[in-house]
């Protein structure tokens, strides 16, 4: 079954051209061309590299269904709204987790690094985050609820989620509010503001951070992104520099319980003789958002080759049962070594340009391996 995700797609752009649109007219700069390729880079990696991690995250569901399942629920209406709550019951937890565990926040801190909050940011996710989410959802497969059905429901409350990042909506009716996850809770959730920091959790509904203390109002101008900015435009540095942070605090620890601990405490953290722990600050008023850019030439010819780019990535995904495994494999390394070139270019590095360079002398023999072997 292709991914609901993947069908999708179309209307994510529409809708992000019309929020384009808005905030051309209205002025609000909500949008900048490096920032929203970066983020659409990130999620074009993170769907690409989903098709071979999905089997992963499904079959072991499925497995645990088949042989040790305690009952089997029926598929009837009320199915789908028990199994709705308890996706998003089991979601929260771990995002929440995710926020409060180092070695899950590298799972999920790439949806958090862009220091703008428009429609592209929803599509900005981790290409490992699968590894952490799906064992929080378990619980389902032992209590019978079916795969099919948990993989729908769960893309449902996925696809919820998209529409919660503007910041042209201010609030929904008082009801919703209280209810369902809304832009402005869900801008609070994206707040670097001390205040904000690990609050508002939820996927669909927002019960559960006021039933578990973690709920947090819209106040003061939100500020996005994340305590220690990532100063960079490429998806690789994107999704393992905060990896690369926990290894080298590992390599300065003196001991196996200091080591469990950076991996197990809340991010940032690390004990007091490798240096202090990484803890949110007061927003400064004059805030510089991080803002590299290539020349008015380079920038013309980096979205051509990112709108190629998505043609041919929207192709694998839409087409990704008629690729052989090698041919999956050659296809994800092209679009992952597309997305670094892409956005480094951006940031005018030397290295990017040699790179670009082999990128496209690899088109021709990945075209003939791909449509003739």
């Amino acid at each position: 079954m292709k991914s609901l995700i993947v069908y999708s797609i179309p209307a994510f752009f529409i809708l992000m051209a019309i929020e384009i649109i808005i905030d051309k007219i209205k002025r609000t700069n909500y949008y900048r061309l490096n920032d929203t390729i970066s983020n659409l880079n990130t999620g074009i990696v993170q769907q690409v590299t989903g098709v071979l991690l999905k089997l992963f995250n499904i079959g072991i569901y499925i497995w645990i269904y088949e042989n040790y399942r305690l009952t089997t629920i029926p598929s009837t209406w009320y199915t789908w709204i028990l199994l709705l709550i308890g996706v998003d019951f089991f979601y929260y937890w771990f995002h929440r987790l995710s926020h409060e565990i180092s070695l899950l926040w590298g799972t999920h801190v790439v949806h958090h690094q862009s220091e703008e909050y428009n429609l592209s940011v929803a599509l900005r996710q981790s290409a490992t985050q699968v590894f952490g989410s799906f064992w929080f959802y378990l619980p389902l497969a032992f209590l019978g609820f079916s795969p099919i059905t948990f993989i729908v429901v769960s893309q449902i409350q996925t696809l919820y989620q998209f529409w919660i990042h503007t910041r042209f909506i201010n609030k929904m009716p008082a009801w919703f509010e209280f209810v369902f996850n809304t832009p402005s809770h869900h801008r609070v959730h994206h707040g670097v503001n001390p205040k904000y920091i690990d609050k508002n959790h939820g996927g669909t509904f927002i019960i559960f951070d006021r039933i578990f203390g973690t709920f947090q109002e819209e106040e003061e101008i939100v500020h996005y992104g994340i305590t220690s900015p990532l100063n960079s435009w490429n998806v690789a540095v994107a999704n393992f520099d905060y990896y690369a942070w926990i290894m080298r605090q590992l390599s300065k620890v003196k001991n196996l319980k200091d080591a469990l601990l950076v991996m197990l405490k809340p991010p940032g953290w690390r004990p007091s003789y490798i240096g202090e722990a990484l803890t949110p600050k007061e927003i400064e008023p004059n805030r510089k958002l991080y803002d590299a850019n290539a020349q008015p030439k380079v920038t013309v010819y980096i979205v051509v080759q990112f709108i190629l780019l998505l043609a041919f990535a929207s192709y694998f995904l839409f087409s990704v049962a008629q690729f052989s495994l090698p041919k999956q494999i050659v296809s994800i390394l092209f679009i992952f070594i597309s997305s670094v070139t892409i956005g480094t270019m951006f940031e005018n590095k030397k290295w990017s340009f040699r790179l670009e360079f082999l990128r496209i002398l690899m088109i021709i023999p990945m075209l003939y391996f791909l449509i003739y072997l």
